[in-house]
């Protein structure tokens, strides 16, 4: 289907997924840091811990969402994941009894895949990247008749994930929200529930900045995926549901280094004792750069959106 003649996700459809997945999902905590505590000045900040939630990021929101919303047949879900989303789905088929398999590439990072596994899917390592892990899950929905369930490229994980948007104006209605940004489901989903009320801020690596080659070029296309956060946020390119309204409410990507990612997941250690991925790292790390610079006054929230990762020294 042409993506004009698709039905893009509003706010309405966030607050209906909510009522759905609001029994199943965790309320995130929101806290106010001082910003000088990283060395920084002249503006309010804003920490959502959506790494605290079921699963270890947000993806339990969408996935919750696909479960609770849609039918699944006797065959179960199938999903392909460069970690977090897959460990998400695997939780939410544990919760309500459903059979699930997970596709994922070899980047996955081990804590991610032995978390599946605990959770009792299938884990099926497949390729180098989440694309080739896409396809072969694909091929599995084909043969078994298992209902797909996308990691971003679908109307209702966009819904699920926008409820993390729901969650923090509630508890802070920050100015300005910084989102790591992977194939885009997180991001368009908040922007579909705020249309515009905040400005929101894609932070990607450096390494794989997916959407802004994409808003760059007006519409998705291929861009390369590596670095160290390569499991969350290397997708080759963004979703085509998703994309009309990042485009349209995003109100730009900001770049980040490795070694930026890096040093932010040690500053939230050091200042917060917050143990954040490398993707849940990402969007403080823009502040940290000046990659993007607040407002005098401004109130800026940031989303840590995962925690899935080995035990790391972050002293």
């Amino acid at each position: 289907m042409p993506v004009a003649a698709l039905k893009l996700t509003c706010r309405q459809d966030v607050e209906d997924a909510y009522r759905q997945i609001v029994p199943h999902v965790r309320r995130t905590p929101v806290i106010e840091v001082d910003p000088q505590d990283f060395g920084l000045e002249g503006f309010r900040l804003f920490l959502k811990l959506e790494l605290m939630q079921h699963g270890g990021s947000f993806k339990t929101r969408g996935a919750f969402a696909n479960l609770l919303c849609r039918r699944a047949p006797a065959a179960g879900v199938v999903a392909a994941s460069g970690g977090n989303h897959g460990v998400a789905v695997a939780f939410a088929a544990h919760r309500t009894g459903i059979p699930a398999a997970i596709f994922v590439p070899t980047v996955s990072n081990p804590a991610k895949i032995a978390a599946i596994r605990a959770l009792g899917a299938e884990v099926h390592v497949v390729g180098e990247r989440y694309d080739e892990a896409r396809a072969a899950a694909e091929a599995h929905a084909e043969a078994t008749g298992a209902m797909s369930v996308h990691a971003y490229d679908c109307h209702e994980t966009l819904c699920g994930q926008g409820t993390v948007a729901l969650e923090f104006e509630a508890q802070a209605a920050p100015d300005t929200v910084l989102v790591a940004t992977g194939g885009g489901g997180l991001i368009s989903g908040m922007a579909a529930y705020l249309s515009g009320l905040r400005r929101l801020v894609a932070v990607e690596p450096e390494a794989a900045p997916t959407l802004h080659m994409a808003l760059a070029a007006g519409r998705p296309v291929d861009a390369p995926g590596g670095g160290v956060a390569a499991d969350s946020l290397a997708p080759r390119r963004v979703g085509e549901i998703g994309f009309p309204l990042a485009k349209r409410y995003v109100a730009r990507s900001a770049l980040v280094s490795d070694a930026a990612i890096v040093e932010a997941q040690r500053r939230l250690w050091s200042v917060c004792r917050v143990a954040a991925e490398p993707a849940g790292a990402a969007a403080l790390a823009a502040l940290l750069t000046g990659a993007y610079r607040p407002d005098r006054g401004e109130a800026v929230g940031v989303l840590v959106c995962g925690g899935n990762t080995n035990a790391v020294d972050f002293g």
